[in-house]
């Protein structure tokens, strides 16, 4: 009989492997349930703080998070491998082996803990600190499963790359910081790829104790934490004894925290811009950055009350910005801090005519050294006048530019057209901003609309960039929108010009400058009332763009471009590292050519006696354009006159004869630059007078007008104890239209007819008074102003009735 026992362990044995199936296969499926029921509380990528970054990756500025937590986004690739050493080393060297716990840690930390009565070592893997770092769990026997079980999801989730950055971003390190990114920057100034062994190991231990282990708080005691990285690491043989002995000589040294604020209104706008960004690269150089910075800070010193700063620099090869400072004092309430001045539309001043001049040799109109008038002029009743009051009668177009003189620039709008002018600078970048329902007219040139700095400086890069404008850029991604602006030979002649422009420009202290700045073409602007101050420069590697004034819009007397941003602009070129030439190839579309005043002709093919004044220009497309004819048609007459006159050199009119006639050519000056000329060269323009018998011809069309009250060569002074400045009443006789006054070439007040002016005389010396008629008739006396005699017992006032 056999024995029945075997079938019962066959039973239990399949029993047993029944129930061991089950719990294989019913194990994944509650852990898929445990998994939908408690799902882990991942970071959103998009949520937390920000960092904007220069392009080296120093963070310019820092954005909190709601809770007020700075952390800067990094990953494991991005951080000093270093520290990657002593942190899995030191925390947990079998990471990427384990699932996410460790078992034999775990119990190695149950038993230390059961013989010592304290946590000897906690047994935790870097993968179950994260899952307490994105979950409050509390430290007890039921916490310790939780964070068991979520390390095994995080396991189960994110790849080791993964959890490890969790890690590098949001460990604790003390205070507001979380991350090693952040935590490198606010203690040690420098970013987590490029720690030292010490530093590496100081911020692999500080997540353990962050309050007190804190380096600017507790150096000591941070020492010691990370002298015991340091063993740790080489009783491991991660590194040698040769490398910890070296790295423990080192000091902890950290600075007090402090968050960046570098380009703080550029980083706030880009934030605006990008507000779920944790990141954000920026063009900006941090050393320039740093350096530009104090250099305002310091020029803030010299600046009225209330002023501010705003510097743009930009590279002219990729139009990338390295340089942006919004405010002069970020925060500042004084200075209304808060204000980005870069984006704030002001009126530009003086500094849209280099755009203008170069739309006019593109057009043919102009070469560098045509002949414009600065004189009082009328512009269908707009009377423009030049920065100080003063007038210089015949220039050229660089003198004009480089002295910024309004009257040519007016001129030579009003010949452009303003429509055509303001759809140009739009279509290069430059927008110009005009009251509601205001179309454009003559006075946008001298700063009657607004623009913005950064389209300024966009635009006045089209000068290193053959003609061709763009749009600052801030982020690598940003396009630069590049733009014809002029072409290549324009562009080149206005920035020889505004190259070739002395620094020592009156109100300018600034001696010694010119070979300096030789290489930078430089154009300053002043809007009315001295509310802005501007000055612009261009050379071979950048384009540089400086404003000075208040946000509120207040006047700042006394400040404008010459005298209050040139000195700061120079200084930031100075400091800008130079690359390339001194200035840019010559395009092959730009000649040098000899021309001659006034008629504007090449000199080849002009006679020596009509050729008064030679000089040396450049010229565009071969275009050699003559003089402008005179504005008013009236008094229109071509520049070059063939005349007839008797044997005696009077003129003869057509249909009159004389025996011996000769002819004769003269060259004529524009009519309202005559009381500037030498004697020669107006002798040399005179009309000959008409010879009796003949017929009244076009060619006098200036009516002669007279100075009554002042004689010629007068000598005048103040009466014995008189009070005031000298007063003097005067007229002009025989002009019916409207007179212009000028003492010394400066504007004193315009007269209707015969109708008197009264002057003040108070600078003792030599004068000259003009009248100068809108037909271009004038006439001149010239005076002396002696001082004041020593005070008499009488008072009495002088008055002059002097006549010619």
């Amino acid at each position: 009989m056999t024995d029945p026992a075997p079938k019962p362990r066959r039973s239990r044995l399949k029993r047993w492997l029944r129930a061991t199936a089950i719990i294989l296969v019913a194990l994944p499926l509650v852990a898929v349930i445990l998994d939908r029921l408690f799902p882990l509380p991942l970071p959103a990528p998009d949520a937390g703080s920000t960092v904007v970054l220069a392009r080296d990756g120093t963070p310019l500025r820092a954005f909190a998070d709601r809770d007020g937590v700075w952390r800067y986004p990094t990953t494991t690739a991005r951080v000093s491998p270093l520290y990657r050493q002593a942190l899995l080393a030191y925390e947990d060297r079998w990471f990427y082996r384990h699932p996410g716990v460790n078992p034999y840690a775990l119990l190695r930390g149950a038993v230390q803990g059961a013989l010592h009565g304290h946590v000897v070592s906690g047994g935790s893997t870097l993968t179950m600190q994260v899952a307490r770092i994105i979950e409050p769990i509390p430290h007890s026997f039921g916490g310790k499963l939780r964070q068991i079980f979520r390390a095994l999801q995080l396991e189960a989730h994110l790849d080791k790359t993964q959890i490890l950055d969790l890690y590098l971003n949001h460990a604790p390190f003390g205070g507001t910081i979380e991350g090693v990114e952040a935590a490198s920057w606010a203690y040690l100034g420098k970013s987590a790829s490029r720690l030292s062994r010490a530093e590496a190991a100081l911020l692999a231990v500080l997540p353990q104790a962050p309050s007190r282990l804190r380096p600017d708080r507790h150096p000591e005691a941070a020492r010691a934490a990370r002298d015991k990285v340091f063993r740790r690491l080489r009783d491991e043989g991660v590194w040698t004894s040769g490398q910890v002995s070296d790295a423990a000589i080192e000091p902890v040294v950290a600075r007090s925290l402090r968050a960046p604020l570098a380009a703080a209104l550029l980083a706030e706008r880009l934030h605006r811009q990008r507000p779920r960004a944790r990141r954000i690269v920026t063009t900006i150089d941090a050393n320039l950055q740093r350096a530009a910075e104090d250099h305002v800070a310091g020029y803030l010193a010299r600046l009225p009350p209330r002023s501010s700063v705003a510097v743009l620099a930009v590279d002219n090869t990729t139009l990338e910005s390295r340089i942006y400072i919004g405010t002069g004092e970020f925060a500042d309430p004084e200075r209304a801090g808060h204000v980005d001045m870069m984006r704030a539309p002001r009126s530009p001043g003086s500094t849209l005519k280099p755009f203008l001049y170069g739309l006019a040799l593109d057009d043919g109109l102009v070469t560098s050294e045509s002949l414009l008038v600065d004189a009082p002029q009328d512009f269908g009743g707009y009377h423009p006048g030049n920065f100080d009051e003063a007038f210089s009668g015949p220039v050229s177009v660089s003198e004009a530019l480089q002295r910024s003189l309004n009257v040519p620039a007016v001129d030579m709008l009003d010949r452009v057209g303003p429509n055509r002018f303001v759809a140009r600078l739009a279509s290069g970048g430059v927008e110009l901003q005009l009251p509601d329902g205001a179309r454009p007219n003559l006075p946008i040139i001298l700063g009657g609309t607004a623009t913005r700095l950064e389209d300024l400086v966009g635009g006045y890069s089209a000068f290193a960039n053959g003609g061709i404008a763009g749009a600052p850029r801030y982020t690598p991604d940003q396009p630069a929108r590049p733009r014809r602006l002029l072409s290549p030979g324009a562009a080149w002649i206005i920035r020889d010009i505004l190259a070739s422009n002395s620094a020592d420009v009156e109100g300018a202290p600034l001696e010694g400058t010119i070979d300096r700045h030789a290489t930078v073409a430089w154009k300053t602007g002043t809007s009315y009332g001295y509310r802005d101050a501007w000055a612009i420069g261009v050379t071979d590697g950048w384009t540089v763009g400086v404003w000075i004034g208040r946000p509120d819009g207040t006047p700042s007397p006394g400040q404008y471009g010459a005298v209050t941003a040139l000195p700061l602009l120079f200084q930031l070129t100075d400091m800008l590292p130079t690359r390339g030439g001194v200035h840019a190839p010559r395009p092959a579309s730009v000649r040098a050519v000899e021309i001659c005043w006034p008629l504007g002709e090449p000199a080849e093919r002009t006679g020596s006696p009509l050729c008064r004044q030679r000089r040396s220009a450049w010229t565009l497309d071969g275009a050699q354009p003559p003089t402008f004819a005179e504005r008013d048609p009236g008094a229109w007459m071509s520049g070059r006159l063939d005349l007839r006159l008797d044997a005696k050199g009077r003129r003869l009119s057509a249909g009159c004869h004389a025996p011996h006639e000769q002819r004769v050519t003269l060259a004529r000056w524009p009519a309202l630059a005559t009381p500037w000329l030498a004697v020669a060269d107006r002798e040399a323009s005179t009309l000959p007078p008409l010879a009796p018998g003949c017929a009244a011809d076009s060619l006098a069309v200036a009516t002669p007008i007279r100075i009554t009250g002042l004689r010629d060569g007068a000598t005048l002074r103040q009466a014995p104890n008189g009070s005031g400045p000298l007063r003097l009443a005067v007229r002009a006789l025989g002009g019916p239209g409207h007179v212009q006054w000028l003492l010394d070439g400066r504007l004193q007040g315009s007269t209707q007819g015969d109708a008197s002016i009264t002057l003040s005389l108070g600078e003792p010396g030599r004068h000259a008074l003009t009248a100068l008629a809108g037909d271009g008739a004038w006439d001149s006396v010239r005076f002396t102003v002696l001082g004041s005699p020593e005070r008499g017992p009488e008072t009495r006032d002088l008055r002059l009735r002097a006549g010619r």
